[in-house]
């Protein structure tokens, strides 16, 4: 029974082993910083979303592509045994692939996310109940900064959400700025039926115009005013394109634009719901 010991315990064994070990492990953190170094110089050239996302992703296909090809060939210079370790490996990928299914699928998920692209790094997308912009994409999970959630409206909520990859062949993903950077929204006015109507559109419509400004020229149309009949009086609401990322801002600045305006104006008036009481003598 000694015998056996004394050769696991071999200390030539140990030797190399702790060699090989420190060898991989340097040849990471090697790897690594060099490519830290790539990545940072490219994102410092790149100029759009895209490329931004672009050069985040390939740098992560990079990584795990030489840790995976490091560790294996560790592996099989450790063992010696080039022919069997074949065997051995197609086992443990059957095992691997029925004990991590999920995980497995998670991976396929992202291999789908990189070669067809549905969403890129800061996107705001809608997945499942998540919606968000996309702050990561790694091999398991997106991560998502959540919009909304624990508060209502467009605002960011603080909270960083971890969406598992293998949701995505399970929920529809809405993506809101895959062609620009502009979400549809709207503003909506209600005016008497007393007001001067022409005057309370070219009111909201210049009031959209005037906050939205710069943002105008580069979204995909001009704002635009529809009109809705309403019991206390007709709805004057603006439809313009605003950035993605402060809807809640922009509708603001023009409410208060509105506001501003038709307070200045003594022809056009803000509806209420309220009762009138008109008396009326009788013939």
């Amino acid at each position: 029974m000694a015998e056996p010991i004394l050769d696991i315990l071999n200390f030539d064994s140990i030797i190399s082993l702790a060699v090989k070990t420190l060898a991989v492990i340097f040849l990471i953190v090697i790897f690594n910083s060099f490519l830290g170094i790539i990545t940072q110089s490219l994102l410092r050239k790149a100029k759009t979303k895209k490329q931004i996302s672009n050069v985040e992703i390939f740098s992560q296909i990079f990584k795990y592509i030489f840790i995976l090809l490091v560790v294996v060939f560790a592996v099989l210079s450790y063992s010696g045994a080039w022919s069997g370790f074949g065997i051995f490996l197609g086992l443990l990928s059957a095992a691997i692939g029925f004990a991590l299914q999920k995980p497995i699928t998670g991976i396929a998920a992202w291999m789908m996310v990189v070669a067809k692209r549905p969403f890129d790094i800061g996107d705001r997308i809608l997945l499942g109940d998540i919606k968000g912009d996309v702050t990561d994409i790694t091999l398991t999970h997106i991560h998502i900064a959540e919009i909304g959630g624990i508060i209502d409206g467009e605002e960011s909520s603080g909270r960083i959400v971890l969406v598992p990859n293998s949701l995505m062949f399970e929920k529809n993903i809405i993506n809101y700025t895959y062609n620009h950077d502009f979400v549809f929204d709207s503003v909506i006015t209600t005016v008497t039926y007393e007001s001067n109507l022409d005057h309370a559109i070219e009111i909201v419509k210049e009031s959209a115009r005037t906050k939205l400004g710069k943002f105008i020229a580069r979204s995909p149309s001009e704002p635009r005013i529809r009109l809705d009949f309403m019991p206390s009086g007709i709805d004057v609401q603006v439809k313009y394109f605003s950035p993605s990322r402060e809807l809640h801002e922009y509708s603001s600045r023009i409410t208060k634009e509105i506001f501003d305006r038709i307070n200045e104006a003594p022809d056009v008036e803000i509806a209420y719901p309220h009762t009138e009481v008109v008396f009326r003598r009788k013939a």
